[in-house]
Formats: C-alpha cells, sequence, structure tokens
C-alpha cells in the first residue's frame, strides 16, 4: 500500500472515528512504515484529536488503553510526549504498560526526570550521560545485568505500590505495625467477616455501599460525588480516628487539616511579587489502591492487612455492561480520603517546599491547589523554577491541570483560596458588595430565600459573616451584629 492509497482508504472513514477506530487502527498500523507517514499522522490526528482526547479521559481502561494507541499512531511528537506522561502515571496497569510500549516506540526519553534509585533500562555494559537533578552535574548512568531493567527516567509515579517495599517500614506506626491479617482489622472494626463482606461491594446505587450525587462545580458543570452510606462511613471514621488521625501531616498541607483552613493556606502569600497557581487533574482518583497499600506498608501495616484497608477506604465504579473498573480510587465523599491524599502528597510536599525554600519562594497547598509565592523572579528565570515544579509533581505520580496554571502580579488582584493577599488577608470586594446589597434588600424586604437567593437564608448570613470574621476580624463583627440584628426582627 503506497501513500495515496492509504490516505484515499483513511479520509472517509475519519468522518466516523468511533464507529470505524478498529479499521482506522489497523490501516494505520499497516501503513506507519511508510517513508511519508508523518504527512497521515497529520491528517489524522487534524481530525481525530477531540475524540482521542475522549478516550483518555474515559474511565474505563481498555478505553484509555485504545486512547494510548491513538496517540502513538496519530500524534505528533510533542503532543505526543505530554499525553503519554499523563498516561504512564495511569492508575490502571494496562494503561501505562501501553503507555510506555507507546513511549519506546516513538523513542520518547524525555517523559520525566532520571530516577537515580535504578539503573536505566538498557544492555549490560552500556552507559549513559545524565545530569543529575539534585546537583546539576553531568553524571554516568551504568547498565546492571543483575537487577531489573529499567530506563533512565521515571514515568511510574512514586513508591507507594509501584516500587518493593523495605523490610523494614520508613515510618513505623505502632497502631498500624499492630495490623498482620484480615482478622486483626476485623476485630479493630469491631465486625465480622460476614458482616464486612457486603461492605466491600463495587458500585453506587441500590445494595451498594456507596451512593452517587452531583454537586455543581464553582467553574460550571457539575462534579460526581460518592458519599459512603452509614454502615461503611462507621467503619471509615473508626479509622480515621484510630489509625489515620495519629500520622504526621507535612505542614505545607493546609486542606482537610484540623487547625488550618483557607486563610492559613492564604497568610504564608500575603504581599508577593509574583503567585502561582497550580491544580493536578482528578486528584482523588490518582490515588488508587495500589498506592494505598504502599501507604499503608509504609506505615509498619501487614501487606494483607494493607489490602483490606486500602478495600475499605476505596470505590470501585461499575462500568456500563457491568464489569467492574479496577484499581478501585479514593471516592470524592469518604471521610477517609482527605487525611489519606494528604499523607499519600507527604514527599511531593516535601520535595516542593524544598524546591521553593532553593529559589527563595513560599509553598503551600491546598487539596489539589498548590500555590507559590515570589518576593522575586529566580535567578534562572521563572520557566525554569515552573518545569521542576511540573517534573516534581509528574514523578510522584500526578497530573498538573495546565490549562489552570495561573501566574499572577500585583498589578491585578491576587486570590489564593478565594483571598485576596495583595498587601493584606481580605474578602474579594465584590463578594462583599454583594453582600452588603443582600442585606440591605433584607432590611427593606425581610429575610427570606427571595432576598438572599438561598434556600436557608439564616444560616447563608451567619455563615457568610462568620467566613468575613474568620479573614477580616474587624469588619466581620460588624457584619456578625447586622446580621444578628437582622434575625432578630419579629
Amino acid at each position: 500500500m503506497d501513500i495515496a492509497t492509504l490516505v484515499a482508504t483513511l479520509i472517509p472513514l475519519l468522518g466516523d472515528p468511533e464507529g470505524n477506530g478498529d479499521e482506522i487502527v489497523r490501516l494505520l498500523d499497516r501503513g506507519r512504515a511508510l517513508a511519508d507517514y508523518e504527512v497521515v499522522r497529520f491528517l489524522v490526528a487534524k481530525r481525530t484529536e477531540s475524540f482521542v482526547r475522549r478516550l483518555l479521559e474515559d474511565p474505563d481502561p481498555r478505553v484509555r488503553r485504545t486512547g494510548v494507541r491513538w496517540v502513538e499512531l496519530t500524534f505528533a511528537r510533542s503532543p505526543a510526549a505530554k499525553s503519554l506522561r499523563d498516561a504512564t502515571k495511569d492508575r490502571a496497569k494496562v494503561v501505562r504498560q501501553a503507555a510506555f510500549r507507546a513511549t519506546r516506540a516513538l523513542r520518547l526519553d524525555d517523559v520525566a526526570l532520571p530516577d537515580l534509585r535504578v539503573p536505566f533500562r538498557s544492555l549490560p555494559g552500556e552507559s549513559r550521560t545524565a545530569i543529575n537533578p539534585f546537583t546539576q552535574k553531568p553524571m554516568v548512568l551504568e547498565a546492571s545485568a543483575s537487577r531489573q531493567r529499567h530506563r533512565g527516567f521515571n514515568p511510574t509515579g512514586w513508591r507507594f505500590g509501584l516500587y518493593p517495599v523495605p523490610r523494614r517500614p520508613r515510618r513505623p506506626s505502632p497502631e498500624l505495625s499492630a495490623l498482620k491479617s484480615r482478622r486483626d482489622v476485623e476485630v479493630l472494626l469491631g465486625v465480622t467477616g460476614e458482616e464486612l463482606a457486603p461492605l466491600l461491594r463495587p458500585g453506587a446505587g441500590r445494595g451498594c455501599p456507596y451512593v452517587a450525587f452531583e454537586v455543581p462545580k464553582a467553574s460550571g458543570g457539575t462534579r460526581i460525588l460518592h458519599a459512603p452510606r452509614a454502615a461503611l462511613k462507621r467503619l471509615q471514621r473508626i479509622l480515621l480516628k484510630q489509625l489515620l488521625a495519629p500520622l504526621e501531616l507535612h505542614p505545607a498541607a493546609h486542606g482537610f487539616v484540623p487547625g488550618r483552613s483557607t486563610v492559613t493556606n492564604a497568610a504564608p502569600h500575603v504581599g508577593a511579587r509574583i503567585l502561582v497557581k497550580m491544580d493536578l487533574v482528578d486528584f482523588f482518583p490518582t490515588v488508587h489502591f495500589g498506592r494505598l497499600v504502599g501507604l499503608f506498608e509504609h506505615y509498619g501495616c501487614a501487606r494483607e492487612a494493607a489490602e483490606v484497608l486500602a478495600t475499605i477506604v476505596t470505590f470501585r465504579p461499575v462500568l456500563p455492561g457491568g464489569r467492574v473498573a479496577w484499581p478501585s480510587v479514593l471516592p470524592q465523599g469518604a471521610p477517609t480520603s482527605p487525611v489519606l491524599s494528604n499523607l499519600v502528597c507527604r514527599r511531593m510536599d516535601a520535595r516542593l517546599a524544598a524546591l521553593a525554600t532553593k529559589v527563595g519562594a513560599v509553598y503551600t497547598r491546598y487539596a489539589d491547589d498548590l500555590t507559590f509565592s515570589l518576593r522575586e523572579a529566580p535567578s534562572q528565570g521563572l520557566g525554569h523554577f515552573l518545569w521542576w515544579v511540573n517534573q516534581i509533581i509528574g514523578q510522584e505520580g500526578f497530573v498538573e491541570n495546565l490549562r489552570k496554571r495561573r501566574v499572577l502580579r500585583p498589578a491585578g488582584q491576587m486570590r489564593v483560596t478565594g483571598i485576596v493577599t495583595n498587601t493584606q488577608l481580605s474578602i474579594p470586594r465584590e463578594a462583599r458588595r454583594r453582600f452588603r446589597a443582600v442585606l440591605h434588600d433584607c432590611e427593606r424586604r425581610g429575610v427570606s430565600p427571595e432576598t438572599t437567593g438561598h434556600e436557608e437564608p439564616r444560616a447563608y448570613l451567619l455563615g457568610f459573616a462568620a467566613y468575613v470574621a474568620m479573614v477580616q476580624p474587624e469588619l466581620g463583627a460588624k457584619l456578625r451584629t447586622k446580621v444578628r440584628a437582622l434575625l432578630a426582627r419579629p
């Protein structure tokens, strides 16, 4: 088959890439050895890019694996590298393996920083020069015949659930070290095996331990939450109180931490000359079963008990057709998910905080929102600093949402978790004006859902006044007085 025949055959099929996907992939695979294949790659990518992006975001790992195959056959080198770099962090092993194969097929060696813990993937006796990411000096990577061969880069994410656990836990916890078997977990929770089994079923709905519901996003659209039912939530609260709460979190983590809040997250960034805001993609679902098993082992838990604990705190979605997606992931809505995500992020927080200190910056994280503030631009440039941040995020098994990256300066309003930090902590001006308008309307027409725009007007007025008091105590005290006076009216 020559290039002209291949193009002529593909064009009518590209009108419906979803229905003709198998045939398109078969033709592309046959023609990839042609000298002018890059012409075909450009033609197909231009017409199917949005379709391939949907494949890569599908909850079914088999569909995501198909998306990786499309990337290998149709994307140009640069966008392929970006997509495959994210796919190598996928929670499903079949997707990661497909991404590794595509990376090798396209000869991409720059998907992440060099991994200094293991030798690179090569033949015995070969060596390669790389830049040490810590000293910035050249180093020689030697291949080893005695150990499993790996590439010199690390596209796999953090070691939790991905690398062999050392014999002795790195951070032993007395509570977790006491758990050796499934029976130990059942005794801790006060349940029998027969009582626990129904609570570990997959899916959300009738007869399942989880219930799914939608909540609106601030940026538009909806987000699906999976909340455990009462019986499972009770067990998760026991784990939270007895096993997870005593574990130390990194000081940079402010989300879902007792004594910390959006205010403590924003306070370190007051008066900054440069403010960088970053966001992580699918924060909770990125923390999957394997990483949690590794996390519990990291704190001293035996493998059998660690797998039971990871099953209790994760959610397994049921795909159309009744097949269960694997691995299970942290659900948004479970009481244990916030602290577990903070624990998994502990090393990432430590590395990003150290990097920030090195360039004179300050780093904080509130759930999946990362914030860096600088008094002046780094000596090697802001772009160089952000490249390192992105690489560390990738090495730790997360993916940055580049569309949400923001670099703010004092000429505009600088917000951190909704709080203005230009010169002091303050509520955004438009929010204060809107609340004063609501109070004025309530004075004229009375407190009601119509005047406040909320179904629970009393809770809304008291809650917003309390929030203002947390950020701006003096203004909050005045608003609280005015709200109480309004609510005291007959």
